[in-house]
Order: structure tokens, then sequence, then C-alpha cells
């Protein structure tokens, strides 16, 4: 694809950014002429969502919080029936990745508009994507309604986020911009987005293993965060992000820990079908090489090797690149069984990237 050859369309989401916005939240609400918000969260989040509610007294309607990983279509659908009973018309997420997915799941079945305050580097609120698991398959879902309408990034709400949650969270947010670089329907904006994203938790993961309350590390890793979530919401996605649902639905796999330790793998593969992506991804790492620089980074910020670590059977491996070879998204270079069970093999083992 020649690089002036592109379509581009920005995503309709208001985002606030800074230290101390969730003050904002009211005024956000009151924007939306919401009257009875629903405040979501996981159940070791349940504390922040019971405070949040406090905050908005009359104006919301209760608070959940039974968010779980990978979003089950069963805890999605009781949601629904909460959501319903407590006549609630709007959705407040606050959390990660996973409190996130119940509110996109409840909006695509309600319609009701979301407000996400983001507490890790997860991206997937500014995505109108939606990734639900049902009977050990994770399937995807793009719709106007799962796009939150406001994102409040809070700096002050990160500071807490363990390092080692920290990293697995970042690592998660950059592979989003990863492949937004070779993305089939990439684009120039995307793509400076992409390389700034990738830069900035670059230099921020680091300080913050050593040093997690720094605010600059982590005003810059919120803003790197941001960036690489409107990659994913902007760009198709590639075979990084199949490998790593296809792990997550199958095996049960923690999603960030799985991201980060699928990512210089997938990378070192798509490399040959992507070099100038793979030159600016480097240079964003300041690596010569990106999957050598992630590999490096991952060692660096002490994240698991291996999805051996993580809980995934040896013998698990077949069937993940069956799944995977199965209604396969597009990829850079074609996907081949061979390369894909290698590919497979090295991290589940915890060996380096193939060359």
């Amino acid at each position: 694809m020649n690089q002036h050859d592109f379509i581009y369309e920005a995503l309709p989401t208001r985002v606030v950014f800074g230290d101390g916005t969730l003050a904002k939240l009211p005024a956000e609400l009151e924007r939306l002429g919401a009257l009875r918000a629903l405040v979501l969260s996981t159940p070791g989040q349940a504390a922040s969502a019971e405070n949040i509610a406090e905050q908005l007294g009359s104006i919301c309607a209760g608070t959940y919080s039974q968010a779980v990983m990978h979003t089950p279509v069963d805890v999605s659908e009781k949601a629904v029936q909460h959501v319903q009973k407590l006549e609630a018309d709007c959705l407040v997420a606050i959390g990660g990745g996973s409190t996130t997915g119940l509110g996109k799941a409840i909006a695509l079945r309600t319609g009701l508009p979301q407000i996400v305050i983001p507490t890790t580097y997860a991206g997937s609120e500014m995505t109108s994507i939606l990734g639900e698991t049902r009977d050990g398959v994770k399937t995807t879902t793009r719709h106007p309604n799962i796009q939150p309408k406001i994102v409040i990034y809070d700096v002050g709400l990160t500071l807490g986020l363990p390092a080692a949650i920290s990293a697995t969270s970042g690592l998660n947010a950059m592979a989003h911009a990863i492949e937004g670089l070779y993305a089939q329907d990439r684009n120039p904006v995307i793509s400076l987005m992409a390389e700034e994203g990738i830069a900035a938790l670059a230099r921020a993961l680091p300080t913050i293993i050593h040093t997690p309350t720094d605010q600059k590390a982590r005003s810059d890793a919120l803003y790197g965060a941001w960036l690489c979530g409107i990659c994913l919401g902007s760009a198709g996605m590639a075979l990084h992000h199949k490998l790593c649902h296809v792990l997550g639905g199958a095996f049960d796999l923690p999603h960030a820990e799985t991201h980060a330790v699928m990512l210089p793998h997938t990378v070192a593969y798509n490399t040959p079908g992507a070099p100038e992506a793979m030159v600016r991804a480097a240079r964003a790492l300041g690596s010569d090489n990106a999957a050598k620089g992630l590999w490096s980074l991952n060692a660096q910020l002490h994240v698991p090797s291996s999805l051996r670590e993580l809980g995934m059977p040896e013998a698990g491996i077949d069937l993940a690149v069956q799944l995977a070879l199965k209604n396969p998204y597009w990829n850079p270079r074609p996907l081949g069984e061979d390369g894909l069970r290698g590919l497979l093999r090295r991290a589940w083992a915890g060996e380096a990237p193939a060359a």
C-alpha cells in the first residue's frame, strides 16, 4: 500500500486527560443528561466503585462489581438484567480491560452510553471493539454502541497500580500500536500515534518498575496507553491479537500477561512481511530490532517469559494452532501451520524469539 493512499476516520470519544480529573465525572454525566448511572468494577475494585457512587450521590443508581476477565457472555447477560432492574440510564466503568469489557457488553445489548475511567493501560476504552467469551471461544464484535462516549484519564488513579501489573498492562497497550503500524488499513495518522505511543511506554515502564509513584512516568505511560488505544480502535489487528484471543479463550490465560509473552514472538514472525513497520517499532523501542528490543524490555520489566508460566499445557499448542488458522485475521505474513507451531512452542517454553 502506498503510504499516501489511505482512509482515516476519527472515533467519536471525548477524552479528559490529567491529574485529578475524576472530580469532573459529575459534570461529564451532566453532559450526557444521565440521572441514574450504574458504576461497574471487578470484585477487587468494589471499594473504588463505592467511592464513586458516594461522590455521585443521587445521580448514581448503584454499583455492580462482578466484571471478570475475557468478558464471559453469561456474566454480561446477568449484568444486563441488573441494569434493567435499576433502570440505569448510563454506565460508568472504573478499572482495566475486564470492567471496560463488561460495560461494552452491556452497552451493546442496551444502547446505554458509557463513561470509562481507566486505572490500567489496557487501551480498550478507545475502541468500538468488544471481545466476548462463550464455551472457551473468544470472538470480537465491532458496533457503534460499543464505543464509549467519554473517557476520563486520571493519572492519580494509576499511582497505586502494582509495578508488575503496570508492566504487563503497558506491554498489552504496546501490542495495539505495533499491530497498528502494519495493519491492512493503517494510515499516516495512526502510524504517528503508534510510534509515539510505543516510545512513551518504553521510556516510562522501566521507571515505574523501580519507582511506581513517579508522577512523570505514570503520566507518560497513561499518555502512551491512550495513543495505543486509538491505534487499536482505528486500525485492524492481525496475528498477535488473534493468537492472544485464542489462548485467552481456550486456556483462560491472564489477558495482559499473555500479550506480554507473545509480543516478541509475533513481531519476529511478522518482521519479514512488514519491514518498514518494524523499523519504526524498533526506533520507538530504542533498538535495532523490534523483536529483540521487546524481548530485552520484557526481561528488564521482569514480566513472565513463557506461556508455561501462565498455566498453558504443552498439549494445548496443537489446539491453539488449529484455532488460529480457523477464520484467521489478515496478516502481513501468510500464516503457516509449521510456522505458528514453532512460534507457539518457543513462547510456551520461554525461548528467545526466532531470528
